[in-house]
């Protein structure tokens, strides 16, 4: 696995962790820096802290862009995958937009449920077509 892989599967993990646990994401990449068991990569923190910056902008766009569920109603998991899917696809200018998706579909084929690959595509597919100038990317 790449080493861009790990950060996302470890930023994923982060995410999933702090919002099961109701604390704060940034709290809780703190706790894990400071424990250092396993070490936490550059991107991951990045990851990590621009979720939690944009978190509410990225939440009230997965609620406008997942037909029919609610952020309450879907796993954890894919939230967590969905968020930071998304913060790579509109703000994390080096990601082409293709990776950052098919990134986050693949992490989801590893931790979720069978029907999440097509969720989590059909919600960054839908947002990138939305939000991103034909010929651009989300960064520009």
């Amino acid at each position: 696995m790449a080493a861009r892989s790990k950060a996302r599967k470890r930023a994923v993990d982060l995410l999933y962790e702090a919002d099961l646990r109701g604390d704060d994401a940034v709290s809780t990449l703190a706790e894990r820096i400071a424990l250092g068991d396993p070490p936490i990569n550059a991107y991951t923190v990045d990851l990590v802290e621009g979720v939690a910056s944009r978190r509410p902008e990225i939440d009230r766009m997965l609620s406008d862009y997942s037909e029919g569920w609610t952020l309450e109603r879907m796993p954890g998991v894919d939230r967590a995958i969905l968020r930071v899917g998304l913060y790579e696809l509109l703000w994390a200018d080096d990601i082409p937009d293709a990776v950052a998706i098919d990134e986050a579909v693949e992490l989801a084929k590893t931790l979720s449920t069978d029907d999440s690959p097509k969720f989590i595509n059909g919600i960054l597919g839908r947002v990138l077509r939305d939000n991103i100038p034909a010929g651009g990317t989300a960064g520009s």
